[in-house]
């Protein structure tokens, strides 16, 4: 049986140093790369002819887009909608990273923590900066709101902080553990369905049933990277919300 770890191995393309700092360029770049040239190049044809009948490619980048902003616009609220671009931005990266690792030899980079925490990371310290820089010291209310009792803010803020200061560590690992998890069950279930082949014609007519339910699961993660994009983006709206409302 293929072993099941090997699709997560990231492997050097063009191997490069600088100052004895390995910066080689990796399959991960590469789809990486692959998603950010998908990404401009569908919106930008989507939205070359803007027609009163849109093409397919315009109905797609319009949805796309009214999807995004009606998110937006619903969680941060209409002096939310500046965020906009970044929102949209994080959901490009993360559907496409989810979606392009459903192809056959291809590299799934939302499934390592590198990638899902340094994109959590970036969302929590932009919600920080923009949260002190729009209310100053009135941010830190949100550890401790207004009319609270006294005798319970020793209990609540510690609370609150530890919450504030996961965020990036929870919104991380739920998109990196469902697509890591998820990918290495269709690979087990299809080596497994591999192995059984090749014992026999009673072990081909067994590997029929896990075949067809490592179609249902393909399916079923095809759905779940879409989930995991948008539940992405809307934790982000809803963190950047903070940023916005805001007792003074």
């Amino acid at each position: 049986m293929a072993n099941p770890i090997h699709q997560f191995e990231i492997q050097p393309l063009v191997p490069l140093t600088l100052g004895g700092v390995d910066i080689s360029y990796t399959n991960s770049a590469l789809w990486m790369s692959v998603a950010v040239i998908l990404s401009l190049g569908l919106l930008s044809l989507g939205m070359r002819k803007k027609e009163m009948v849109p093409s397919r490619g315009q109905l797609a980048a319009e949805g796309l887009y009214k999807f995004i902003y009606g998110m937006v616009r619903d969680n941060v609220g209409e002096k939310g909608i500046r965020y906009f671009p970044f929102v949209f931005t994080v959901f490009m990266i993360v559907l496409l990273g989810n979606v392009l690792g459903m192809i056959p030899g291809s590299f799934t980079f939302t499934s390592h923590i590198a990638v899902t925490g340094i994109l959590a990371l970036m969302i929590f310290l932009i919600v920080t900066v923009m949260g002190f820089v729009n209310h100053g010291f009135h941010f830190l209310q949100l550890f401790c709101p207004p009319g609270v009792p006294l005798w319970i803010a020793p209990l609540l803020i510690p609370i609150e902080i530890i919450s504030y200061l996961s965020r990036p560590v929870t919104l991380s690992l739920r998109l990196f553990i469902n697509m890591l998890a998820g990918h290495l069950m269709v690979k087990v279930i299809a080596g497994f369905s591999v192995m059984m082949i090749g014992a026999g014609m009673i072990g081909m007519l067994g590997s029929i049933g896990p075949m067809l339910f490592n179609v249902l699961l393909i399916g079923f993660e095809t759905f779940v990277a879409f989930v995991q994009a948008y539940v992405f983006a809307l934790l982000t709206c809803i963190y950047l919300r903070d940023t916005v409302e805001m007792a003074h």
